[in-house]
């Protein structure tokens, strides 16, 4: 077998693993993908008033590097909302943001955060919702800015199941993976 054969077989094989996944592992999912599922997941309705988040970071090998839980709270005036969101890592950290969201008739979202550059964008469909955007991570993080994908997938309970993924470069170098519910009157 020639270096040249050994080669090309290399980088077909590549090819082909890097579109099977581009096509079907999480970056391939689209929003109409959970058009026809139920129940419909409503933004106003269901990230709407207190509720508490609870999650944890894989880094870029798999392992989990970070947990935390956050108080979260959505407040809408008509089409305009605010989720502020209260985080404490395992760590002691804590990290406050502030999210100023714009929903539209068709179901799309602008998101934009002072860690966020430029718009986040968004498309509620059926059980799901998918947002884009780039984070810029803080100076003692390194400052790097991600691109991020994440995927909320509302449960019969009304439980929101957050996968998220981030990439530098399209190399994934974390994934946090967390819940939303709503939080108990005490």
């Amino acid at each position: 077998m020639s270096f040249l054969s050994f080669f090309g077989g290399v980088v077909v094989s590549l090819a082909v693993v890097w579109l099977v996944r581009r096509r079907y592992a999480f970056v391939g999912q689209k929003p109409e993908d959970y058009d026809s599922k139920s129940p419909v997941f409503d933004l106003k309705t269901h990230l709407n008033g207190p509720m508490v988040c609870e999650g944890i970071i894989y880094g870029p090998l798999g392992r989990v590097v970070s947990r935390f839980v956050a108080d979260f709270s959505t407040d809408w005036d008509g089409d305009q909302g605010v989720m502020s969101e209260s985080f404490v890592y395992d760590s002691g950290e804590t990290q406050e943001r502030a999210w100023h969201l714009t929903l539209n008739d068709d179901g799309s979202v602008i998101a934009r955060a002072d860690d966020i550059v430029g718009d986040g964008r968004g498309q509620q469909t059926g059980a799901s919702m998918r947002l884009s955007y780039r984070i810029r991570l803080a100076e003692d993080a390194g400052g790097h800015v991600l691109d991020v994908v994440d995927w909320m997938y509302l449960t019969p309970n009304g439980t929101i199941i957050n996968r998220s993924q981030f990439r530098k470069y399209g190399i994934k170098v974390a994934e946090l993976v967390a819940t939303m519910r709503r939080k108990e009157a005490s």
